[in-house]
C-alpha cells in the first residue's frame, strides 16, 4: 500500500467509489466520491471515522499494514452516517477491546444501526482526550448536517477533522491534497455537494463556522474530497458565503412543458432578462436536468422564475418534484416570478402560488397564465416580469 500522511503518525485512509451512480440513492456523482477515515499512530492508536461498507476488506488489510499486531485504542465517530460507520462492526469485531468515542447523541445512533456499544468514552465542547504526543480536542457542530456531527481538532499539527461538512464529490484522482489538484474541477462539485447535502442546515454551518473559528487550523480534513492544507480560504469562504445566502445576480429559469408552449414562454423571458443586462441566466426543462443541479445554481442566484402547464388540474409532476425539493431546502433571500398554462382547466399556476405562499421569497410581478399557445398580450406581460426581474437585481 503506498502510505499516504497528513503529518508525523498520522495517516490518509480513503477509498474512491466510481461505481456509485447516486450518492444517498438522490444526487448524481458523475465523478464519483471519495471516503476518508484517518488514523493516528501514537502511544493510542486512534481512527478518525470509517468507510462506505463495500470497501472494508481493503480498509482492515491498509489498517493492519500501518499498526501490524497492536490494538486500536479508540475510534471517534465525527458523524454516524452510514457511508462513515459503514465498517463499525467490522473494526469492533477484529479490535474488540476498542473504545468508541462520541457525544450524547452518536451512541443512540449506534445502537439504532448495529449494537448496543460498550465501551464509550462521551466527550462534549473543548473535551480533551490525550493519546500520548497528540491530544484531541472535540466541538460539536449539531445538524451539519446531522444532530450527533462534531468536529475533532488534533492540536499537536492543528489538524481539523470535520466529518461531512467542507466535503465535496469526486474522486480523488491521484492528487488527495488541495495543492495536488485543480480545483477548478472541485469548483461544481464541492458547491453541489453543499447545497444538495448541507443546504438545508445554513443557519447550523454558520454558527459552526463561528464556533470553529478561534481555532488555529492549518489543515481540514472532511470524510469526502480533498484535504486543505494549503489554501484553506478556497473552501472556507465558499461555505461561509453559501450557507449566509450571500446571492449573485443571476435568474434560474425552470419549466415543465408537454408541447412547447411553456417553454416558448420561459425563452421570451430569458430573452428580455439577457436585454436588460442580465448575464447569468440559466433555463432548465425540469424533465431533463436532476434538480440536484438545479437546487446548485438556485443557491447561486438571486432570481427564481418557474412556469408550469396545468397536469390533470395539478403541476407538471417534475416541476412540482423539483419544488417540493426546494421547500425541503428552504434557501432564503430569492426574488420570484411564476408563469404557465393551461389547456381546459387550470392547476398549473394556481399550485404555483401555492408554492410561493410556503416559500414566501419576494414576488416581482404578478402571475401569469395563457389559454393554449401563446398569443400577443400574454408575451408582452412575460416581457414585463422580465423587465421587474432585473430592476430588482440592479436594486442597491
Amino acid at each position: 500500500m503506498h502510505q499516504v500522511k497528513l503529518a508525523e503518525d498520522i495517516y490518509f485512509l480513503g477509498y474512491n467509489d466510481r461505481r456509485t451512480n447516486l450518492f444517498e440513492n438522490i444526487w448524481p456523482i458523475p465523478h464519483g466520491i471519495s471516503y476518508n477515515s484517518y488514523l493516528i499512530v501514537d502511544e493510542k492508536i486512534t481512527l478518525i471515522d470509517t468507510v462506505e461498507r463495500a470497501f472494508i476488506d481493503d480498509y482492515l488489510d491498509n489498517i493492519e499494514a500501518i499498526i501490524g499486531d497492536r490494538p486500536i485504542d479508540y475510534l471517534v465517530i465525527n458523524h454516524m452516517e452510514p457511508d462513515h460507520s459503514g465498517a463499525l462492526k467490522s473494526i469492533i469485531q477484529k479490535y474488540p477491546e476498542i473504545t468508541l468515542v462520541g457525544n450524547k447523541k452518536t451512541f443512540g445512533f449506534v445502537e439504532s444501526y448495529y449494537f448496543t456499544p460498550e465501551k464509550v468514552l462521551e466527550v462534549y465542547d473543548n473535551h480533551v482526550l490525550e493519546l500520548g504526543k497528540h491530544k484531541l480536542q472535540f466541538q460539536m457542530i449539531p445538524m451539519v448536517h446531522w444532530p450527533e456531527t462534531m468536529v475533532t481538532f488534533e492540536e499537536t499539527n492543528k489538524i481539523a477533522f470535520t466529518g461531512d461538512a467542507f466535503g465535496s464529490y469526486g474522486t480523488l484522482d491521484g492528487g488527495i491534497f488541495d495543492d495536488e489538484i485543480n480545483l477548478d474541477f472541485y469548483e461544481i462539485e464541492v458547491m453541489r455537494y453543499f447545497t444538495n447535502i448541507v443546504g438545508k442546515y445554513c443557519p447550523h454551518t454558520q454558527r459552526a463556522i463561528k464556533k470553529l473559528a478561534p481555532l488555529d487550523i492549518k489543515m481540514i480534513a472532511a470524510t469526502h474530497g480533498p484535504i486543505w492544507r494549503s489554501d484553506l480560504d478556497w473552501v472556507l469562504t465558499r461555505y461561509n458565503k453559501w450557507s449566509s445566502y450571500d446571492l449573485d445576480r443571476g435568474v434560474v429559469i425552470v419549466y415543465g412543458s408537454m408541447y412547447g408552449n411553456t417553454q416558448k414562454m420561459a425563452e421570451i423571458i430569458a430573452r428580455q432578462l439577457a436585454v436588460q443586462g442580465i448575464k447569468n441566466i440559466r433555463v432548465y426543462d425540469a424533465s431533463k436536468t436532476h434538480s440536484s443541479y438545479i437546487i446548485n445554481d438556485i443557491f447561486k442566484y438571486k432570481g427564481f422564475i418557474v412556469g408550469s402547464p396545468s397536469y390533470n388540474n395539478a403541476l407538471f409532476p417534475n416541476v412540482e418534484t423539483l419544488l417540493s425539493t426546494i421547500e425541503h431546502m428552504a434557501p432564503k433571500n430569492h426574488y420570484l416570478g411564476i408563469f404557465g398554462n393551461f389547456s381546459w382547466s387550470g392547476g398549473g399556476v394556481k399550485n404555483l402560488k401555492v408554492f410561493a405562499e410556503k416559500i414566501k421569497w419576494e414576488m416581482v410581478y404578478e402571475p401569469i397564465e395563457e389559454k393554449g399557445a401563446l398569443k400577443a398580450n400574454k408575451q408582452e406581460e412575460l416581457i414585463n416580469m422580465a423587465n421587474a426581474m432585473a430592476d430588482k437585481l440592479f436594486e442597491k
